[in-house]
C-alpha cells in the first residue's frame, strides 16, 4: 500500500544549487573561450577537462537541488544512477563546448546540439531521481514543461557560451558574470519544475537489496566539498592558463609583428645558427641578390660568399669574422650575378642573444649601388663644374692650396693664369643661356686641346672665367706659350645656330713665388693682369707686374664711384652734330655721354663704358642717356626747333630686355618727343639671334623709331642683316675713314658700302671725318651724310644750342 509524502526545502541548500550553477555556467564560459584557442592534442585534452569540471558542476547543482527536499522518511541514493547522472552531465557539457567551439555556428546547429543538450539535462536529472531509493510518480504535463525549460536553458547557454568564448575586452568578465547568473537560472528553473512534477510515496516494492547505499548527509556534503574543490581548482587553472594564454598571446602576437618585419623588409636578412648554418632567408634576399632560399637552407653562409667577386672575397671574410658578441659590425662588398653584373651591398651583421647566450646571426644586406653612385655624382658635383666637367672654384682653391705647400717644399715654380673670354656676354645675351651654354663647353674643350701635352690643370670658376694651374721654370716661358696656344685656338669661329661667332681671350698670369706665396694674392695678381689685357683692347696675355696693383686700385676705385655717378647727377649728355655736306646745314645730332668726375675731371666713355658693362650698370647708364637725350631734343623742338632727330646707342643689355619696346614708348611719352625723331643705333653683334633680333627691330619700326647699323662693315654677317632686318640707315665705321686718302682697300670698302646702301634704299653715313680729303672722297662717292671733328667735335648741350641750334633758327625766321 502506498503511501503520499509530502516534504519541505532547505532554503540553504536551495541558494546553494543555484550559486553552484551559476559557478559552472561561469566556468564553462571561460573553458570554451580556452578550447576555442587551443589547437591538437591540447584541444582535446581542454575538451576533455572542461566537459568533466561543466558536468560535475551541473550534476552537483542538481544533486544538491534533490537534497534540498526534506521527506518524512529517511531516504537512501543508489549510488549505480548516481554515477550514471555523473556521466550524462560529463556528456551534455563536451556536447556544449564541442558546438560552441566551432568557427561558426549556424541557427539550426545551435537547435540541434540544443536539443541534445537538453535531452542529456532531463535524462541526467531524471536519471539522479531515480537513483532515490523511494517510491516517485510523475506529473507528465510537469514533465514536459521542465523538458522544455532545459531545451530552452541549453539553447540559451549554447548561445551565451558561443557569444563570449573569444571576449578578451575589459568588461569580458562582468558579461560573463551576468550571463552565468542567467545561465544558473535557467538551469535551476528546469531542476526545480522536474521536482514539482515528481511525488514521493513508500512502496513496498522499493529497492531496499541495493547494495551500494549512502546516507543523503553524508553525500550530499562530500559532493558539494568535492563540487567545490574542483570547481576552485578548474577556476584557478582556468586564471593561471588565462595568464598563460595572454602571454602567448602577447608572444603570439609579437612574433607575428616580427615576422611581418622580417618578411617584407626592403633590406635582405639571412639568418644563421651560430655554426654559420643558414636557418631562414627573407624574400628580399632573393630581390637583392637572385638567391633562391630553398637552395641555401641548412647550408654553411661560406656557399653564399662564393658569389662576391673574388678580387674582394677575403677582405669581405675578414670583415665578416670581426664581429663580437657585443658589437655590431657593418662594411661593404660587390655581389657578382650570374651574368656578370656586380652591385654594390651594404652588409650589416647583427648577432642574436637569448638569456645572454650567442645563438646565432641575422645578415642583413641593402643594395647601395644607387645610392654609391648618387654620393659619387654628389661629391663630383661639390668639386667639379657641372657644366664643363672640369674641377670648380672649391676644388682648385684646393689644388691650389696644395700646389703651394709642395712648391715650397721642393722650391719650384709654377703659375697661375686667369682666362676671360672677351664678347661672352655679348654672345650669351643674342643667343640665350641654352647656346651660351654650348658656347662654354666649346670654349672649355679648345682650352683642353691646347694644354695637351703640358703639366696643367685647368678649372672654370664660374661664368666665362677660366683658371690655369701650369708647372713651368722661373721665367714663366712654359706659362706664356700655353696662353698663346688657347689665344690662337679660341681666334678661330664657333659655329652656333648657323652662324658663325669669333671671340677672343684675356688672360693673366702670376708666378710662384715671384708674385705671392698664398693663394689670395696670385689669384689677385692674375686678375689684374688680366683687367690690364682688357684694358689694353683686349686678345692677349701679359704677367703681373707691381704697377698693376696701383691700376687695379684705380680700377676698384673707378667702379666704386660710377655706382655712384647717376645719384649724384655726374653724367652729362655731349652731343655731336651730324651735317649734309651739299646744303651744309645740321641734320640731326649723336647722342655721347660723359662723366664729370668730382676728382678726375670730365672722362670720356672709352674709360667708364667698357667697366660699365663689366660690372651691369650699363643698363641704367643707357636708360638715363635715352631718357636725358630725348628730353634734349624735345626742349629744342619747342623752343623752335630744327625738328631734326637725336641718335642713341643702345647697349646689348638694353636691346635683349623683355620689355623693350614698352621701356621705350614710356620714355618718349615721358619726355613728348614723337618716335620719329629718336634713331636707335645697334651694332651687328646684338643681332646674332635673327628669329629673337627681327622681332625686337619689327616692334621698334611699328613704334615710328628709325633704326641705324653702327659700326657697318666690322662684323661678319652685314649683308645677311641688311636682307632680313627693317634697317633705315648704315653707318660707315670710323676706322674705313682713317686711311680712307692713302689706302685704296679702305676707299673700295666705302665705295662699295654707299653702292649697296643706296641700291638698297637706305640712308648712309661715314663718322670720324677729320680732314678735307677724306669729306672730298666721300663727296666723289655721293656720301653726303657726315659726322666728326672736321664739322664738329662733341659738344655740351649749351654749346650746341649757341654754335648751332640759335644760328638754324635765326636763319629759319629771316627765310
Amino acid at each position: 500500500m502506498q503511501h503520499q509524502l509530502h516534504g519541505t526545502y532547505d532554503s540553504f541548500l536551495v541558494v546553494l544549487s543555484y550559486l553552484i550553477a551559476v559557478t559552472a555556467s561561469y566556468s564553462a564560459l571561460d573553458l570554451a573561450g580556452r578550447v576555442t584557442i587551443s589547437r591538437g592534442k591540447h584541444r582535446v585534452l581542454w575538451l576533455i577537462f572542461g566537459a568533466t569540471s561543466m558536468g560535475l558542476g551541473i550534476w552537483s547543482m542538481h544533486f544538491v537541488g534533490m537534497l534540498a527536499l526534506t521527506l518524512p522518511i529517511h531516504v537512501m541514493y543508489d549510488m549505480a544512477y548516481v554515477i550514471l547522472s555523473v556521466v550524462l552531465a560529463i556528456f551534455v557539457s563536451s556536447i556544449a563546448l564541442y558546438t560552441v567551439t566551432k568557427d561558426e555556428l549556424t541557427p539550426k546547429e545551435l537547435v540541434i546540439s540544443g536539443a541534445f543538450m537538453a535531452a542529456g539535462i532531463s535524462g541526467m536529472h531524471y536519471t539522479g531521481m531515480a537513483a532515490m531509493i523511494i517510491g516517485i510518480t510523475y506529473d507528465s504535463w510537469w514533465v514536459v514543461l521542465s523538458v522544455i525549460i532545459a531545451g530552452t536553458a541549453s539553447v540559451a547557454a549554447l548561445w551565451l557560451l558561443f557569444y563570449f568564448r573569444k571576449d578578451q575586452t575589459r568588461y569580458a568578465s562582468l558579461y560573463k558574470l551576468g550571463s552565468a547568473l542567467i545561465m544558473g537560472a535557467a538551469i535551476a528553473g528546469m531542476h526545480y519544475t522536474g521536482m514539482v512534477a515528481a511525488s514521493f510515496h513508500t512502496d513496498s516494492l522499493v529497492r531496499e537489496h541495493v547494495q551500494m547505499q549512502m546516507q543523503p548527509e553524508t553525500l550530499a556534503y562530500v559532493i558539494v566539498f568535492a563540487t567545490f574543490l574542483l570547481l576552485g581548482v578548474t577556476l584557478i587553472g582556468v586564471f593561471i592558463n588565462k595568464r598563460f594564454s595572454q602571454k602567448d598571446s602577447e608572444i603570439e602576437e609579437n612574433e607575428s609583428w616580427y615576422r611581418s618585419l622580417y618578411k617584407n623588409n626592403e633590406y635582405g636578412i639571412i639568418s644563421l645558427d651560430k655554426t654559420g648554418m643558414v636557418i631562414d632567408m627573407n624574400p628580399a634576399v632573393q630581390k637583392i641578390t637572385g638567391l633562391i632560399t630553398e637552395q641555401y637552407i641548412n647550408r654553411h653562409v661560406a656557399q653564399i660568399g662564393l658569389h662576391i667577386p673574388r678580387a674582394e672575397r677575403e677582405q669581405t671574410r675578414s670583415l665578416f669574422y670581426e664581429t663580437t658578441a657585443q658589437h655590431l659590425n657593418s662594411f661593404e662588398t660587390a655581389w657578382s650575378y650570374p651574368g656578370g653584373d656586380v652591385i654594390k651591398l651594404s652588409v650589416m651583421k647583427v648577432p642574436v642573444e637569448i638569456a645572454g647566450e650567442i645563438v646565432g646571426t641575422h645578415i642583413i644586406v641593402k643594395d647601395i649601388t644607387e645610392e654609391n653612385a648618387a654620393k659619387q655624382k654628389i661629391e663630383y658635383l661639390a668639386y667639379h663644374d657641372e657644366l664643363t666637367g672640369l674641377p670648380n672654384r672649391r676644388r682648385f682653391n684646393q689644388l691650389l692650396e696644395e700646389a703651394i705647400e709642395r712648391s715650397a717644399s721642393e722650391q719650384k715654380t709654377f703659375a697661375v693664369m686667369v682666362l676671360d673670354v672677351d664678347r661672352f656676354k655679348m654672345i650669351n645675351d643674342s643667343l640665350g643661356h641654352t647656346y651660351g651654354d654650348l658656347f662654354l663647353q666649346g670654349v672649355s674643350k679648345r682650352i683642353l686641346q691646347s694644354a695637351a701635352g703640358c703639366e696643367v690643370t685647368i678649372a672654370r670658376m664660374g661664368g666665362d672665367e677660366f683658371t690655369i694651374l701650369c708647372k713651368c721654370e722661373p721665367d714663366g716661358r712654359e706659362a706664356s706659350e700655353l696662353a698663346q696656344k688657347i689665344i690662337d685656338t679660341l681666334k678661330q669661329p664657333f659655329h652656333l645656330k648657323d652662324s658663325d661667332f669669333y671671340i677672343s681671350a684675356s688672360i693673366g698670369t702670376a708666378l710662384f713665388p715671384e708674385h705671392g706665396s698664398d693663394a689670395v694674392s696670385l689669384l689677385k695678381k692674375a686678375d689684374a693682369a688680366m683687367y690690364k689685357v682688357k684694358r689694353q683692347g683686349k686678345n692677349g696675355h701679359l704677367f703681373y707686374t707691381d704697377d698693376l696693383d696701383a691700376q687695379l686700385l684705380d680700377h676698384i676705385e673707378l667702379e666704386s664711384d660710377l655706382r655712384k655717378a647717376i645719384e649724384r647727377d655726374e653724367l652729362v649728355v655731349y652731343y655731336q652734330p651730324q651735317f649734309h655736306s651739299e646744303y651744309n646745314r645740321m641734320i640731326g645730332v649723336e647722342a655721347l655721354v660723359r662723366w664729370n668726375h668730382p676728382t678726375r675731371g670730365l672722362l670720356s666713355p672709352g674709360l667708364f663704358i667698357p667697366l660699365a658693362e663689366e660690372t651691369g650698370l650699363i643698363y641704367d647708364l643707357g636708360t638715363w642717356v635715352l631718357r636725358e637725350a630725348c628730353r634734349q631734343m624735345k626742349r629744342w623742338h619747342d623752343e623752335g626747333g630744327p625738328l631734326i632727330p637725336v641718335s642713341v646707342n643702345l647697349s646689348s643689355h638694353q636691346f635683349h630686355q623683355s620689355n623693350l619696346v614698352t621701356y621705350i614708348r614710356n620714355i618718349l611719352q615721358e619726355t613728348g618727343l614723337a618716335p620719329e625723331y629718336l634713331e636707335l643705333e645697334i651694332t651687328e653683334s646684338m643681332m646674332m639671334d635673327p628669329a629673337v633680333s627681327i622681332h625686337i627691330l619689327e616692334e621698334l619700326n611699328k613704334l615710328g623709331t628709325r633704326i641705324s647699323l653702327d659700326d657697318f662693315g666690322t662684323g661678319y654677317s652685314s649683308l645677311s642683316y641688311l636682307k632680313k632686318f627693317p634697317i633705315h640707315k648704315l653707318k660707315i665705321d670710323r676706322s674705313f675713314i682713317t686711311d680712307i686718302s692713302q689706302n685704296r682697300n679702305d676707299r673700295a670698302i666705302v665705295s662699295t658700302i654707299i653702292a649697296m646702301a643706296q641700291n638698297l634704299k637706305l640712308d648712309v653715313i661715314a663718322e670720324g671725318i677729320e680732314t678735307k680729303d677724306q669729306l672730298d672722297i666721300l663727296t666723289e662717292n655721293d656720301c653726303k651724310k657726315i659726322q666728326g671733328y672736321y664739322f664738329a667735335s662733341p659738344l655740351s648741350a649749351a654749346d650746341v644750342e649757341t654754335m648751332f641750334i640759335m644760328p638754324s633758327r635765326e636763319a629759319q625766321h629771316l627765310e
